[in-house]
């Protein structure tokens, strides 16, 4: 048999079927992989190919337009498999459910099968990994360091390359401390993109399921395939993830100030976050500290009133009936919502409103924000003298996120230092999943497929101060405007700085003779939105053809040849950008 390489990824996978690997092969290829590392923790319960086997004939032949055919994943033992047991971590809740999670049906209809059910922190309460009843599983990376959780099992078996991605769920940060700690990427999805039908709830109305993977296009195309609107379940919301296209030339990135970035004395991961953020600087991206306290703020109400009530909602019943059955330590957080009362929750809410509205400004200043995924790491012998503090502290940059309605993508970044693993953080407002999946995609410089202009957006040219990051840019976002591609003018163009402003403009002009190729970019509009653009543009500028560097032709902003009168002809920078930052240098 012909061994896939380690770890498996799903390219991987399409590479092995479409030579002829079988998928039976891949299984006791994977088996045998889980075998050797002989780590009690990480599966609560594992198939066996037999158990398998009336799915992979279910397959037929391999069909390469089923995006995840054959490929083994392994799912959160919160999350419903048929023929599979749930136990939430806790052998008194277990119960045999006779249908898939509506988000493992999907995948399942895509092709994946599920081969086993992993380990977490009991009730998806918990970011350290260790509070099971079965052993812990250990981290991929080093198991001197907590494996974290809550998805503990999912991550490490990703981090060791069992399977090309794994299930897990997020709430607090349970999608992405973990791999940060085994060195992969976690995807955590807008609210209510991916159905929790099926699900255990911690915090019903905060969870998602979420996607641990080796790389964001395998994490993505996962995210594609199992995302739908499910009416069963009132969370449900109609976003889904569109085609990726490539991240803008400028980003505006906030990170926070000096003054807010905590890492509990861990001098390497300070490091490694502005090596990090040097990185995006590379990039392209614009750099925008800003005092993180009020996310701070939000971060510390997860535990507190109307969401440790939520979490007793859910086990109640046992807490009353069996308290011994929960974990000392999950028993203790959760039993705090006994002393409240619904006036707390309804203060907790209020507070949380109040802070959304502190947030909202700082969150709309910038494209996206970047934080470490963790601010430091954890020994077992650590946890095990406090159990506590390192588990809150994990969540320092994630307890935020599901609270202020945000999607996020935790990614592998270099390694420190001392050979722990580096991890970054991009958060972004719902919706944007896919614009933090190209920005991650832009720094490891990975391509993306061409974007396709939709059959009811028009395609923009733009020059000057409508590009990303620049003064007019919100005029297109507003309108429902997205990034293409950056390009070039075909050579037969003049360029010149007009008079007026602020914001300065420049004018393109074409020339019948001469001229030069002019840095611009292509934009996605709707087409109804179309008039309102046109009733924002000032002469002497207007909207025409114009030709690109291809030969093809895109309706953009032209100058008429009036406007050009007094003004500079700026042609040789070869574009907006660049003539700014002469002017820049200059002053």
């Amino acid at each position: 048999m012909t061994r896939l390489p380690t770890p498996i990824t799903l390219t991987d996978l399409q590479s092995g079927y479409a030579a002829g690997l079988s998928v039976s092969d891949v299984l006791q290829d994977v088996f045998a992989r889980i075998s050797a590392v002989d780590d009690p923790g990480i599966f609560l319960h594992l198939a066996d190919l037999s158990e398998l086997q009336d799915q992979i004939d279910a397959l037929g032949e391999y069909d390469p337009t089923r995006p995840l055919w054959g490929v083994p994943f392994a799912v959160k033992d919160n999350i419903d498999v048929a023929g599979m047991p749930t136990t939430a971590a806790c052998p008194a809740w277990t119960y045999g459910p006779e249908r898939d999670a509506f988000a493992v049906a999907r995948l399942r209809a895509a092709g994946a099968i599920p081969i086993g059910k992993t380990n977490l922190d009991q009730f998806a309460t918990g970011l350290v990994g260790t509070r099971t009843p079965w052993p812990v599983p250990r981290n991929a990376l080093d198991p001197e360091i907590v494996p974290g959780g809550s998805s503990s099992g999912s991550a490490v078996a990703v981090g060791h390359g069992f399977v090309p991605f794994a299930l897990g769920t997020d709430t607090a940060g349970s999608g992405r401390v973990p791999a940060a700690l085994n060195g992969i990427v976690g995807l955590k999805p807008s609210l209510g993109m991916i159905s929790a039908s099926g699900v255990v709830p911690a915090c019903r109305t905060l969870d998602t399921i979420s996607i641990f993977a080796r790389n964001v296009p395998d994490a993505y195309t996962v995210l594609q395939a199992m995302a739908g609107h499910d009416a069963a379940d009132p969370y449900s919301r109609k976003i889904s993830p569109p085609a990726l296209r490539p991240a803008p030339p400028v980003a505006r990135i906030g990170v926070p100030d000096g003054n807010s970035r905590a890492f509990f004395g861990d001098v390497l991961q300070a490091e490694a976050f502005a090596r990090d953020l040097e990185r995006l600087t590379q990039n392209g991206a614009q750099i925008v500290e800003m005092d993180f306290t009020p996310f701070f703020d939000v971060a510390k109400m997860l535990y507190d009133g109307a969401w440790v009530a939520e979490r007793h909602s859910v086990i109640e019943e046992l807490l009353a009936r069996q308290p011994d059955a929960v974990h000392p330590v999950t028993r203790a957080i959760i039993s705090k919502a006994e002393g409240l009362s619904a006036t707390d929750a309804f203060r907790g809410i209020y507070r949380l409103a109040a802070l959304r509205r502190i947030c909202e400004p700082l969150i709309a200043a910038v494209d996206m924000l970047a934080v470490p995924t963790i601010p430091t790491f954890y020994t077992c012998a650590e946890l095990a003298a406090d159990p506590v503090t390192p588990n809150s502290n994990l969540g320092t940059y994630t307890n935020f996120v599901n609270l202020l309605d945000l999607c996020a993508l935790a990614i592998p970044t270099s390694a420190r230092r001392d050979g722990r693993p580096g991890s970054l953080t991009l958060i972004g407002p719902a919706g944007q999943d896919a614009a933090l999946a190209a920005m991650a995609l832009s720094l490891d410089g990975a391509p993306i497929p061409a974007p396709h202009l939709p059959e009811d957006d028009i395609a923009i040219a733009v020059c000057g101060a409508h590009m990303s990051g620049l003064p007019l840019n919100h005029q297109l976002t507003e309108l429902g405007g997205r990034f293409l591609k950056a390009m070039s003018t075909a050579p037969c163009y003049s360029f010149h700085a007009l008079a007026g402003g602020p914001p300065r403009r420049p004018g393109l002009l074409r020339r019948e003779t001469g001229g030069a190729s002019i840095a611009l970019e292509l934009w996605s509009l709707p087409k109804t939105a179309l008039g309102d653009l046109i009733c924002q543009i000032p002469a002497p500028l207007g909207l025409g053809s114009i030709e690109l560097e291809d030969g093809s032709r895109a309706t953009g902003f032209l100058c008429e040849a009036v406007g050009t009168v007094g003004a500079e002809d700026i042609t040789a920078t070869g574009g907006w950008r660049h003539y700014l930052a002469e002017q820049l240098a200059a002053q």
